[in-house]
């Protein structure tokens, strides 16, 4: 791990400076991989930011912690920024904070509307759908979305169709829908295969590979673009790994912490387009970056950190 002496030394020696608390300078050891939308073309970093049930909490304690992990995603070369209606104050928080810094321009946004819930059988009301994202063009000072997805495949035949007017009308420029619950799959498949989407969100880590089956190459055969969700398993991975060093034979791809052994198993997977690790701090952040530099696993390595994890036992 680079210690904050040695990315000083690092930084100050490539010319390169980070604005951060305790005027902390970080040295980019390597250009963030990118990759491709699979609809346009337009390459996006691979590693971003997400919201969920970090932002809103600490908004209400320290809200300048924000403008510093806003401020450090764009200047480490990220810039997709995941959050939903329903992540609390997350989308009010950011979007005043990028505006705040004047970078909003830079920030990759990715939100979402569902006011149906999550049953497959829900109707949603079309003026609340259509309230609930003008609200979000509201928080995120924006005239154009890049990503409007419907939230856990709620309604989508009602809330789909509104983003592809929304879309048409080139107010949003990409739509898709997301689901993390393995029940609701089948009716992902199903939409992947009969609507015209540019991105699914999915549930994706080292120790939930159901998408492998079959989600993530249908996405690849239909050129559909993946933002992964809880790649840590939200706490479960950190649990498995408590106390265990991280093997020698990570160092074979650049991997310097168990955040991005288990975020680089999740980027080798050519599906994918980006994963977006929720967090509230500046150092974890520069952290699962640096999962987004260098060299991702092959497929031996993949079936050796798979063998590895699997060989510990479950989380409590």
């Amino acid at each position: 791990m680079v210690t904050r002496r040695d990315a000083l030394k690092l930084s100050l020696g490539a010319g390169l400076s980070l604005a951060l608390p305790g005027s902390l300078l970080a040295a980019m050891p390597a250009p963030l991989l990118t990759r491709a939308i699979p609809s346009s073309g337009q390459r996006i970093p691979v590693v971003g930011l997400g919201s969920s049930a970090t932002f809103s909490s600490t908004a209400r304690d320290n809200a300048s912690a924000l403008d510093d992990v806003l401020r450090a995603l764009v200047e480490q070369g990220g810039a997709v920024f995941d959050t939903a209606p329903s992540y609390g104050a997350s989308e009010e928080v950011a979007g005043k904070a990028v505006q705040r810094l004047g970078i909003s321009d830079r920030v990759f946004w990715a939100t979402k509307v569902n006011v149906a819930g999550r049953e497959a059988d829900a109707k949603a009301d079309p003026a609340a759908a259509r309230a609930q994202i003008e609200a979000s063009f509201e928080r995120l000072g924006r005239e154009t979305i890049d990503l409007i997805q419907v939230h856990n495949l709620g309604d989508v035949p009602t809330q789909l169709g509104i983003l592809k007017a929304l879309k048409a009308e080139k107010r949003v420029r990409y739509i898709g829908v997301t689901s993390t619950s393995k029940p609701a799959y089948p009716r992902l498949i199903e939409t992947m295969r009969n609507e015209p989407l540019d991105f699914i969100g999915v549930d994706y880590a080292i120790d939930n590979r159901d998408v492998e089956e079959t989600i993530l190459p249908l996405a690849a055969e239909r050129r559909i673009g993946v933002l992964v969700y809880a790649p840590f398993g939200r706490t479960r991975l950190w649990n498995r790994v408590e106390g265990r060093d991280l093997p020698d034979w990570a160092a074979d791809f650049d991997a310097t912490s168990w955040g991005q052994f288990f975020l680089k198993f999740v980027l080798s997977h050519p599906a994918v387009t980006c994963v977006t690790p929720a967090t509230s701090r500046v150092s974890n952040l520069i952290d699962n970056l640096g999962a987004g530099r260098g060299r991702l696993p092959d497929a031996d390595q993949r079936r050796r950190m798979v063998a590895f994890i699997d060989g510990l036992p479950p989380a409590a």
